[in-house]
C-alpha cells in the first residue's frame, strides 16, 4: 500500500489555504488533511490528525507560528514543521528555524515543484528555496560563538556536519565518505545531541554560521 503524507496547513488567509489543498490533493500520495487559520487552531488540528508535515506561516493573528512551532517541538514525537514565508521576514525564519521547524518555502515558490517539496520534507530532509536560502546564510553570517559550539564534536562529525549543512543527505554523505548509510545515521544522532539542535535544519544552520559551508 502506497504511504500517504498527510499534510496539515496552517496559515491565516484563507485562499492560501484553499490554493495549497488544491495543488497538493492532486497527488495520490499527498493529502491535505486539515487546515487552521491561526498558531493555536493549528496547534489542535496537528495533534487530533498527526501529521507527517505542517505548512506553518509566520505571521498570524493570536498566536504567531513561531510560538505553535515551540510548542510542537517540545512533544514527544512532533511533526516535520515547513515554514511558508516571504522575504522580508527573514529575522522571523531564524527564530522559527531555531525553534524546531524543518526548513522554509516562500509562498511564490512554484505550484509544479510543492508536492517534491512536501515529499522531501517528509523524509527527513531540509526543504530551503534556494533564493531565501542565499538570503538566509546571509542573515545567519553575524551568529558568534558558533564555532565554539563545535569544539566536542570529533573531526569526523564536524567533516558529517559540513556536507549536512550542503544540503546533502545521508545517503549522499555516505557515498561521499565512503561510509555505510547507517554509520552516518549514527554520526548525525550523536552530533545532534551534542550541538543541542533539535533536527537537522538546525545542524545545517550552525555549519552556515560557522563558516563550515
Amino acid at each position: 500500500m502506497k504511504r500517504v503524507i498527510r499534510v496539515v496547513v496552517v496559515d491565516d488567509e484563507p485562499m492560501v489555504c484553499k490554493f495549497l489543498r488544491t495543488i497538493l490533493n492532486t497527488a495520490d500520495d499527498v493529502e491535505v488533511v486539515a487546515e487552521a487559520h491561526d498558531g493555536a487552531a493549528g496547534i489542535a488540528e496537528i495533534r487530533r490528525h498527526r501529521p507527517g508535515v505542517v505548512l506553518m506561516d509566520l505571521r498570524m493573528p493570536g498566536m504567531d507560528g513561531i510560538t505553535a512551532i515551540e510548542h510542537l517541538a517540545g512533544e514527544a514525537d512532533p511533526p516535520v514543521i515547513v515554514v511558508l514565508t516571504t522575504f522580508d521576514a527573514d529575522q522571523y525564519v531564524l527564530r522559527a528555524l531555531r525553534a524546531g521547524a524543518s526548513g522554509f518555502l516562500v509562498k511564490s515558490t512554484p505550484p509544479e515543484d510543492l508536492i517534491g517539496l512536501v515529499r522531501v520534507a517528509s523524509e527527513g530532509h531540509t526543504v530551503l528555496s534556494p533564493a531565501a536560502a542565499r538570503r538566509l546564510v546571509a542573515a545567519s553570517s553575524d551568529s558568534s560563538g558558533a564555532r565554539e559550539r563545535l569544539a566536542d564534536l570529533t573531526p569526523r562529525e564536524v567533516e558529517v556536519l559540513k556536507l549536512l549543512g550542503e544540503g546533502l543527505s545521508n545517503a549522499q554523505i555516505a557515498g561521499r565518505l565512503f561510509l555505510a548509510e547507517a554509520t552516518i545515521k549514527g554520526y548525525v544522532s550523536r552530533m545532534l545531541d551534542k550541538l543541542g539542535c533539535a533536527n537537522r535544519t538546525q545542524a545545517g544552520l550552525l555549519a552556515h554560521e560557522a563558516g563550515l559551508v
